[in-house]
């Protein structure tokens, strides 16, 4: 499985970004598709994830201003985040979960000045 994100770059604090993220390859069985960041010093998070069931779940500290949608049947997903802050500064990160194992995409900068 590839992944391919786009999106991210340089907002105001306050301002809005969107993220997507298209799988290709052996997408068969893709069991759930997620955004994690990862910002400098800090620990790996879960933005969102869908999984083929539809099921959406949130990072706590994104609830309420990211909205994950998508279909895994399309292989795509999209992150629309709003109301962002400094903190959320990271790298972002696709990964998809297909028969057990995880593929991660090349990340994608986002930044957000106070």
């Amino acid at each position: 499985v590839q992944l391919q994100a786009s999106g991210g770059g340089l907002v105001q604090s306050g301002g809005s970004l969107s993220l997507s993220c298209t799988a290709s390859g052996r997408t068969l069985e893709i069991a759930a598709m997620s955004w994690y960041r990862q910002a400098p010093g800090r620990s790996r998070e879960l933005v969102a994830s869908i999984n083929s069931g539809g099921r959406i779940t949130y990072g706590d500290s994104v609830k309420g201003r990211f909205t994950l949608s998508g279909d895994l049947a399309k292989d795509t997903i999209f992150l629309q985040m709003d109301s962002l802050k400094p903190e959320d500064t990271a790298v972002y990160y696709c990964i998809a979960q297909r028969l057990l194992r995880d593929y991660w995409g090349q990340g994608t900068l986002v930044t957000v000045s106070s």
